[in-house]
């Protein structure tokens, strides 16, 4: 519930002020004066009269009307001094600094309900408790430094942690990285990471609003709104980049299935960043570094020039890159290739990387840069201009400055030496530019910027796909997992095709069902959900004695309640899943079968609905496509219909909220057909 008190305060109140300006009430004094806040500053502390030059009253009930209060007094006496400010001063903003809340226990957990309960009731703004504050060009009001020059021109910063928050404009500012807003929400007890962005996004004036948005999120409350308004924000133009904490496996719960196995909650997460076109980042420095190019005009192909005039990081970022999926490529203009050569020292090189030696002049690098704008066929540059103390080289970082401003290609710049001439980075970045210091950094940053892909349409595929019938199946079948029948009925509502499959109770329900599937077939247990574990499959039965036979064995298997025969599929074996994660939905895989999805690991992951393009880029980012597609001489399968039983899938789950779990492998395709061969789907109401 962000409102204008909050961003443009004309009256600041700091409850726990002090003169002390190492404890936080002092130092939010300190940092709102140091920065020139141009509203009206109170104090309340009950042993001064005067705090840091302003006055200083005994308690909240004798403030005046006041636009926003910060809180920096112990969590007790938090509720009574909001009560006072919201209902009788009149204020509709509040910053709660204290600790002692939700993060401690369940008192604190129902006191910072109560305090936000309030605030919402006299329709005010509640930030915290448990955070370093806010930051707007406004007002300064934390208790941490460093505080960056707050400008437009920057980005806006919203962090689930205040601690994390300091280190990551600790981490942004020598990079030039500049910050327009910076949001600590702490504990969110009314106002969280996805609140702040969609007043961001409501908000949003192209020209006049920042444009980059970076994220620190702990946890995601509300995976829709910030699906929507992260998504609107980027096709309004914006670019978004986000750490999400906590990825590692070890929360994941354990599950039966193979889609519960490579299934997490940071699965969802990831595919939730990748359908919003969030770029996702683990480290604080990848996050900065990833703002940074975001800073830089925007890079429209895949074809980069790196100019250097050393050769060892010009090596290591051609690596970096080219791992990622750019292109360094070989300058193909001969002429102008042989006049650019000409301009520069003898030993220099004009391949790519283009190397024009450690002596190299700002001369010489505008012409570098001119060629690679005009000439040659790159779609940016990265510069690499270091020094090893031996001459000035102000005159190459002005020249530079220069190009930047003037080229429409995107130029990025690499100024690794921060000691030697420290002085002159400085003044590259006040002019407003910004500094990649490590070459590899940047070239992990700049590929996963341009191998995340622009937000997903949202819409959901219906042809052919009977909703209300899927509905109906899922309502009448029972919690666990399903028998065969009920798979089919489900397959068949979505359209998913699928080998054809009888279940036998009898030994003659066996014979009769294989004349009506004909032969080869394959012959299964019903009952035992690892069916292979348990000797449960019979493939490649050819006559009815087969089928006497295999009947008996199958159905003295412990647990077993029937046999299932079905038609003997060949082909290419692939998989789909699905598991359904609280808040986000369904988590949809897929992937090649067999030892690619139980030993490799080789999956994609979207969340349902997915459209048409979404699933087939999740094709597309599988480690094994160029298998998929075919390779040398071996026949690929149909992958247009690979992406239409996907999306298939995902339309019946979005409507199917109670299957938990759900697994089909293996799916057979050839280049004409793809057909689904086992399943097994988990329901839970």
């Amino acid at each position: 519930m962000i409102n204008d008190k909050l961003l443009h305060p004309k009256s600041i109140a700091i409850i726990g002020a002090s003169n002390n300006i190492s404890k936080p009430g002092g130092k939010i004094v300190k940092n709102l004066k140091d920065n020139n806040f141009r509203g009206k500053l109170y104090a309340v502390n009950p042993n001064e009269t005067e705090v840091q030059g302003i006055v200083s009253y005994k308690t909240s009930s004798d403030l005046p009307e006041v636009d926003l209060a910060i809180l920096a007094i112990p969590a007790q006496y938090c509720l009574e001094a909001v009560t006072t400010l919201a209902e009788q001063k009149n204020t509709k903003a509040f910053i709660i600094i204290s600790a002692g809340f939700g993060e401690t226990d369940e008192a604190g957990k129902l006191l910072e309900t109560q305090i936000a309960n309030v605030v919402t009731k006299n329709n005010g703004c509640l930030i915290g408790p448990n955070c370093i504050g806010v930051m707007t060009p406004d007002h300064t009001s934390v208790f941490t430094t460093p505080i960056p020059k707050l400008t437009p021109a920057g980005c806006d910063f919203i962090s689930g942690s205040g601690a994390t928050a300091v280190f990551i404009i600790e981490s942004g500012i020598p990079k030039g990285l500049r910050f327009a807003n910076v949001f600590s929400v702490g504990n969110s007890a009314q106002t969280g990471v996805e609140d702040i962005l969609e007043y961001l996004d409501k908000t949003y004036v192209h020209g006049v609003s920042p444009k980059i948005k970076l994220l620190y999120i702990e946890n995601i409350d509300a995976p829709d709104k910030l699906l929507y308004h992260a998504t609107s924000l980027i096709q309004k133009g914006c670019k978004i980049a986000a750490i999400k904490a906590g990825s590692s496996m070890a929360g994941s719960r354990a599950a039966s299935s193979h889609t519960g196995a490579l299934t997490s909650s940071d699965v969802a997460v990831d595919a939730l960043f990748r359908k919003a076109g969030i770029v996702r980042c683990y480290g604080r420095e990848e996050l900065t570094t990833v703002a940074n190019v975001f800073m830089c005009n925007e890079l429209k192909g895949r074809k980069l020039a790196i100019i250097t005039h050393a050769g060892g990081p010009g090596v290591l970022l051609t690596d970096a890159l080219e791992s990622g999926g750019l292109k360094i490529p070989v300058i193909e203009n001969s002429q102008q290739k042989e006049a650019l050569k000409k301009k520069l020292f003898a030993g220099s090189s004009v391949e790519n990387p283009i190397d024009f030696l450690a002596t190299g002049t700002a001369e010489q690098l505008g012409e570098i840069i001119d060629a690679c704008e005009t000439d040659f066929d790159v779609d940016g540059m990265a510069v690499i201009f270091g020094s090893p103390g031996l001459f000035p080289i102000r005159d190459v970082y002005k020249l530079l400055h220069h190009k930047m401003q003037n080229c429409q290609k995107p130029i990025y710049p690499i100024l690794p030496s921060l000691i030697n001439v420290k002085e002159d980075v400085s003044e590259f970045l006040s002019l407003g530019n910004v500094n990649f210091p490590d070459e590899v950094l940047l070239g992990k940053a700049l590929t996963k910027v341009m191998n995340t892909p622009p937000p997903m349409e949202n819409e959901i595929f219906l042809d052919g796909v009977h909703i209300a019938r899927i509905k109906e199946i899922v309502k009448e079948a029972k919690n666990g997992y399903q028998p065969p029948e009920v798979i089919h009925k489900l397959f068949d509502a979505a359209g998913i095709p699928r080998v054809k499959e009888i279940v036998a109770k009898t030994e003659s329900q066996a014979v009769l069902a294989a004349i009506n599937i004909g032969f080869p077939l394959v012959m299964k247990v019903v009952g035992p959900v690892h069916k292979t574990d348990v000797g449960g499959v019979v493939l490649n039965i050819r006559n009815l004695g087969d089928v006497r036979k295999e009947f008996h064995h199958l159905n003295q298997i412990k647990d077993a309640t029937g046999v299932l025969l079905a038609q003997m599929a060949s082909g290419t074996e692939l998989f789909m899943g699905a598991k359904y994660e609280q808040n986000f939905g369904h988590v949809v895989l897929c992937g090649m079968g067999g030892i690619y999805v139980e030993v490799l690991k080789d999956v994609a992951s979207g969340l349902a609905p997915l459209t048409h393009n979404e699933a087939l880029s999740m094709i597309k980012s599988l480690k094994s496509y160029k298998i998929l597609k075919g390779y040398r001489k071996q026949k690929g399968v149909n992958i247009e219909k690979f992406v239409d039983i996907l999306v298939r899938l995902s339309s019946l789950l979005r409507f199917a909220t109670d299957i938990k779990e759900l697994d089909i492998n293996p799916l057979l395709g050839n280049e004409n057909e793809i057909i689904a061969v086992d399943a097994r789907i988990r329901i839970e109401k």
